[in-house]
């Protein structure tokens, strides 16, 4: 890539869109999981009810099922794409604002409720958000813009996470759920002046080939055994370094760590270098590519783990807590970047939105059995065997990537789509 055109990869129109659909994207997952745990608790609601209001993020899980009406249906206004943003933005401000109106002990079971329909606006909004930056960015472009769509997510999380909190101290938390609200107006301004993505919407069909038509597309393009690779990979990729970080907060606490170092070194060591490491990682995709970025970032990850191993063995030394969740957290950026734009990359552009949540959705897959089965194993054989472990688990997802991203795959795609246009 040039230098002109590794310019004009970076510093474009596009990238100043993923900034904000990263931003409309987070905020509603850190209210849930943030803002409304504290409300609760601070309403007199029990421990045991806010754990299990865990189970609300549920939709997140599943919006491959609704996905394909959000491929098919155009809404009346502005467009597909534009329209469905409008309407889960519209309906995120208003259902996030109305938290407010309860109080949280008389009227759990509504708050329940409530929270259920901001999930699913929540990640019926990241569906077509998905969708949609597939659709303007080219594939050069797809390393850089979701890597700057994810660390934008994670910024979100300061508004719930910070401001929010902050505001309740001085004002009533009515007040402070639509001030947070009125931030999904950032969203609803972008949806406003962006222009609606240029791609052909299939031929018009009923329910059944719209549910259909997305994975029988995948099928014809990739075959059976494509899409098994694709999917196993999915699962592996992330497992080793998803399991190691499954316990971090209770490993830190059983290594002696207190919990004001935890709380000063261990979220800061966390939020900012995945953020810095999700940017540089970025940035070198649009030199490297993102197959070459998935071999050397995933390298970073499998080494990362063992950082863990390290300080299970050394014993609550700060400035190895802060390093060893540095270069963990530098490579979760890294990695995440790669492999959320290898999702992207795997879609097709007319059914972006359900290929998309569809992928990512099984990506969540390793999470889930993460939270599941790590206390167990950790149990059995202890911290730094465990952490041992998951570094040997990392270890198939990396040999995947032999047949599902070869190193040089980037480049004969680049010379085929060359060769095909001279």
């Amino acid at each position: 890539m040039t230098q002109t055109s590794w310019r004009a990869a970076i510093f474009n129109r596009r990238m100043l869109i993923c900034v904000f659909t990263g931003l409309a994207s987070g905020m509603p997952l850190y209210v849930l999981f943030q803002l409304v745990p504290v409300w609760l608790s601070e309403g007199g609601v029990s421990l045991v009810e806010i754990g299990l209001f865990s189970l609300v993020g549920i939709p997140y899980t599943w919006k491959f099922v609704w996905a394909p009406m959000m491929d098919r249906w155009v809404p009346p206004f502005l467009g597909r794409r534009r329209g469905w943003m409008l309407i889960t933005q519209v309906a995120l401000l208003l259902s996030i604002g109305v938290f407010g109106m309860f109080q949280p002990a008389q009227s759990t079971w509504v708050i329940a409720w409530l929270a259920v329909a901001v999930a699913f606006f929540s990640a019926s909004q990241d569906v077509v958000l998905d969708a949609y930056r597939r659709e303007i960015l080219p594939d050069e472009e797809l390393g850089m813009g979701n890597a700057i769509h994810v660390q934008a997510y994670r910024v979100s999380s300061l508004i719930p996470g910070s401001l929010s909190l902050i505001l309740a101290d001085v004002m009533p938390w009515s007040s402070v759920f639509w001030i947070t609200a009125g931030f999904m107006s950032v969203g609803v301004m972008m949806t406003l002046l962006v222009s609606e993505s240029k791609v052909e919407l299939p031929p018009p069909s009923g329910l059944r080939d719209a549910l259909i038509a997305p994975f029988s597309e995948y099928l014809g393009r990739r075959g059976w055994s494509g899409l098994i690779l694709v999917l196993v990979f999915m699962f592996l990729y992330k497992i080793g370094d998803n399991m190691a970080t499954a316990l971090s907060m209770p490993f830190y606490l059983e290594v002696g760590f207190s919990k004001t170092e935890i709380g000063l070194v261990a979220k800061h060591a966390a939020l900012w270098p995945s953020i810095v490491g999700g940017l540089c990682g970025g940035l070198i995709m649009v030199r490297v590519g993102i197959n070459r970025a998935l071999w050397l970032f995933g390298v970073v990850q499998v080494a990362s783990i063992l950082g863990f191993a390290i300080l299970a063995s050394s014993g609550p030394e700060l400035w190895l807590l802060a390093s060893v969740i540095g270069f963990e957290y530098l490579g979760v950026g890294m990695g995440t970047a790669a492999f959320t734009a290898f999702i992207a990359r795997e879609t097709s552009k007319t059914y972006a939105a359900t290929q998309f949540a569809l992928f990512t959705a099984l990506a969540a897959v390793p999470r889930t059995l993460a939270n599941a089965s790590t206390g167990l194993i950790v149990e059995q054989i202890g911290w730094v065997d465990f952490f041992l472990f998951c570094t040997v688990l990392a270890l198939p997802g990396m040999l995947l990537l032999f047949w599902v991203a070869p190193w040089n795959g980037d480049q004969k795609t680049a010379l085929q789509e060359r060769a095909g246009t001279g």
